[in-house]
């Protein structure tokens, strides 16, 4: 039993099942086929249905929408258990936690039925595209366009870092529905991608972590969606729906990330417990057992902040400025915390078959995407300067 597996404030015997389906799912039949889709680029298919069989899809999703009626915190502990498996080659947070949210909190009733049920089978892939090659983190730039044409809406532009892209069934796309207007311009269109003419894949980009996990260009040429794929029916709501839901996503990510931090310190103690130097174990010396302290520090605070998180979200009083903080120093604190677990494994570390060496590259984009840390210090300094 790891330091780190303590007992949460939130956890009851229905989310120990939850946690332990999780557990065996993704110890089971995800971390043997990493390194294939490793080198494919991306999961196969069928792991998304055999998640959804298990109801580790759309968990905090009433039932009646096909989800599994559950809370925020089912939808945490299947996140706590991806991430600590190390297995990212799909992205869950974004198919059940941010799609699935956006469909139940502003779709029509119409929306809704049609979309989110297949999501939660999994038969049905989710992705958001939010990102443009010329407009990263200020949304409000975006230029992707949606234009009306009779009954429809005819979009151009472009998307990047698309996560689940290569396989998605439906797309949430921010676009501009009205260009001469800033965050009030932003509308978000579903599109659905099999068989829609001018939309287009790009190649399957080539990252330095996460490599099992699809990310892709998007592009759309003179694509034509009906005007019934307005998510909510009402243009100009996007860049709000985007920021309510802001909270919600970069828990996520920090709750993930916390995940991490733990494993990288069990790992290593396990590993320092049974290498020698010096005729004595590795944990014997001093620097190591420091190390380890200063590591095992900040995954428990980690785990206090993302508990405290958890609460005040089921609470429904988690703010902006309060996510930004615990996104921003988890993420940092845990690519602090691996590399310090690399150095105490040696030239190990630097091997690939040894999970630190995945866990060096794969954590280091936590402290970008989300949002940028820089973006997330401001947002903190802006609500401290409003008071």
């Amino acid at each position: 039993m790891s330091f780190g597996a303590v007992a949460r404030p939130w956890m009851t015997d229905e989310l120990q099942m939850v946690r332990d389906t999780a557990r065996r799912f993704f110890e089971t039949e995800c971390v043997p086929n990493q390194k294939k889709w490793q080198e494919q680029g991306h999961v196969d298919r069928a792991i998304w249905r055999r998640a959804g069989e298990l109801g580790l899809l759309c968990a905090g999703v009433p039932e009646e929408y096909g989800g599994g009626g559950g809370s925020f915190l089912h939808e945490a502990v299947v996140c706590e258990e991806q991430m600590r498996a190390l297995v990212n080659s799909f992205s869950i947070n974004v198919h059940s936690g941010i799609v699935a949210h956006y469909l139940l909190s502003y779709g029509t009733e119409e929306q809704k039925k049609r979309w989110i049920p297949g999501i939660a089978r999994g038969e049905t892939v989710a992705a958001v595209a939010m990102t443009e090659p010329g407009a990263g983190t200020d949304l409000q730039r975006i230029t992707t366009s949606a234009v009306k044409d009779g009954s429809d809406y005819v979009i151009n532009g472009a998307k990047t870092f698309i996560t689940n892209g290569l396989l998605a069934d439906i797309i949430v796309v921010a676009c501009k529905t009205d260009p001469t207007a800033k965050a009030k311009g932003v509308s978000l269109v579903v599109i659905e991608t099999k068989d829609l003419k001018g939309f287009r894949r790009g190649r399957l980009l080539e990252k330095i972590g996460q490599q099992g996990q699809d990310t892709v260009e998007l592009f759309f040429d003179d694509m034509r969606v009906p005007q019934a794929n307005l998510l909510g029916g009402e243009e100009g709501k996007g860049f709000v729906h985007l920021m309510q839901q802001l909270p919600r996503e970069r828990l996520l990510l920090a709750i993930g990330n916390a995940a991490i931090m733990q494993r990288a310190v069990d790992d290593t103690l396990a590993y320092t417990r049974d290498r020698k130097i010096f005729g004595d174990t590795l944990l014997h010396l001093q620097n190591t057992r420091f190390k380890l302290a200063e590591c095992q520090t900040k995954a428990a605070f980690a785990r206090s902040f993302v508990d405290d998180c958890v609460a005040r979200l089921a609470r429904n009083e988690l703010d902006v400025p309060t996510a930004a903080m615990a996104k921003w120093w988890i993420s940092q604190a845990t690519c602090e915390v691996v590399d310090e677990c690399l150095q105490l494994h040696g030239g190990y570390g630097y091997m690939q078959e040894f999970p630190i060496a995945r866990m060096y590259t794969d954590v280091r984009v936590a402290r970008i995407y989300g949002g940028a840390n820089e973006v997330m210090k401001e947002i903190i300094a802006r609500a401290m300067e409003n008071g």
